[in-house]
């Protein structure tokens, strides 16, 4: 048993667990925040039942995150520590900040948020769930610039053995790091938005709540049209960063085995490592990926055959999980745009009801998805270029690693056993009903 993979494999199962949570937070808190305002401006009953209602689910979805987040920091020093000990001066200092003062002010005013209905007035109690929203991004902030540095390391120095911490600023205005916060929170939004349409969807198709769910609805499909779009255009601009900065990366996103000008995109084929090509290719497109990487038809790019083996990525994995997360994302813009220009008769149009019901889970892929693109991609290195995946590692046994993953696979799944019924109860019970 390898203690490596073992490790790998726990900490992935761990992080993306937690990440079915992760970006309901980030998303739903700002539009429950923009909900609250309004039911704060105009005093519409209805706004206050929407913010009553969507907060139970963001609650239930904070508490979760909160308890599967806190054993993934507790895997650096369990069966990471020469990680930790190699990169914390960087790494460390990061999630110091996120702890100490973006997931304080969170967990804090999200009691204040809780327990101040009565005891607040309206606009002070919107004002609360801004911070609340604020914070949480935040968060999602310093995790983010923690990534991007593991991605494309800056503002270090290698002395005493270790990466020591020479440029604070750089680490945390790194273009790698920036392009994940401003591609990964407005998907936090896309996903809250397609989770807000599904369930108020069900909804509608049974006529009931058609006050609370028509509005979130047309609320969260200006949110989906805007930000489907805009997390397409900077995926554009992670292409072109990751082509200068990661060209294995890219080269495994699109099975190249060759290096080319006009290199073309193939839509789908079958990799084989071993063999150093692919099995078969279907709709090959000349120049796109050159155009793609570089914005221009004729550059050159990178194959696998020019890079070391030893630095290779796994091809099949990456190949598949770009494709899903690009495959998917257009789809959610093809229907952000149906669900915009049919905007005044969009929730009487049950076939399209049923389309978004039925498409809760696609954000949650695709972002999974897009997880799978960036560290299985970025594979041998944990730190890119720094540090190898495998001189990361505890020195622990292998079995010792299979029994805390069988622990963490079984508490895990009775936590999403009870969140997902808690949260199916909630969304079956629907809202308060109006005092007037």
């Amino acid at each position: 048993m390898d203690p490596v993979f073992l490790s790998r494999l726990q900490f992935a199962a761990a992080t993306m667990f937690h990440f079915l949570f992760v970006p309901l937070t980030l998303g739903i808190s700002i539009i429950i925040a923009y909900m609250e305002t309004k039911y704060a401006r105009t005093g519409e009953e209805v706004y206050l039942r929407m913010t009553k209602f969507w907060g139970k689910l963001f609650l239930i979805n904070f508490a979760l995150g909160v308890v599967t987040g806190i054993t993934l920091e507790f895997q650096f020093g369990t069966n990471w520590s020469k990680y930790s000990e190699y990169v914390g001066d960087v790494f460390g200092s990061l999630l110091a900040i996120e702890a100490s003062v973006a997931f304080f002010l969170e967990s804090t005013f999200i009691g204040i948020w809780i327990f101040g209905w009565k005891k607040m007035s309206a606009k002070a109690h919107a004002g609360v769930m801004w911070v609340v929203a604020g914070a949480s991004n935040l968060s999602a902030v310093w995790i983010l610039t923690a990534n991007g540095f593991m991605q494309h390391p800056v503002g270090y120095t290698i002395r005493n053995g270790r990466a020591e911490l020479t440029d604070f600023f750089a680490v945390l205005f790194n273009y790698h790091g920036i392009l994940e916060i401003l591609h990964v929170i407005p998907a936090g939004l896309l996903l809250a938005a397609f989770f807000i349409m599904g369930i108020s969807a069900y909804h509608l198709l049974k006529k009931q709540h058609t006050d609370v769910f028509g509005k979130s609805f047309k609320i969260a499909l200006t949110v989906g049209l805007v930000t489907s779009i805009w997390v397409a255009i900077v995926g554009d601009f992670h292409g072109t960063n990751v082509a200068k900065t990661q060209p294995a990366k890219l080269a495994a996103m699109e099975a190249h085995w060759e290096t080319m000008e006009n290199a073309p995109i193939i839509m789908f084929a079958l990799p084989n490592e071993k063999e150093e090509k692919n099995t078969f290719e279907i709709l090959p497109i000349p120049g796109l990926l050159s155009f793609l990487g570089f914005h221009d038809f004729k550059a050159p790019v990178t194959g696998l055959k020019d890079i070391p083996k030893d630095e290779r990525p796994p091809v099949l994995p990456t190949f598949i999980a770009f494709r899903v997360m690009v495959g998917i994302g257009t789809f959610m813009i093809l229907l952000m745009i149906y669900g915009w220009l049919k905007r005044k008769t969009i929730i009487e149009n049950t076939l399209f009801l049923k389309i978004m019901l039925f498409s809760i889970p696609l954000p949650y892929i695709a972002m999974e998805a897009g997880w799978i693109v960036a560290e299985v991609g970025r594979q041998p290195w944990i730190v890119y270029g720094v540090l190898r995946t495998a001189e990361a590692a505890s020195p622990i046994q292998g079995s010792q690693v299979l029994v805390s993953l069988i622990g963490f696979l079984a508490v895990y799944g009775l936590l999403g056993a009870i969140g997902f019924y808690l949260i199916a109860k909630y969304v079956k019970e629907g809202p308060e009903a109006s005092t007037n």
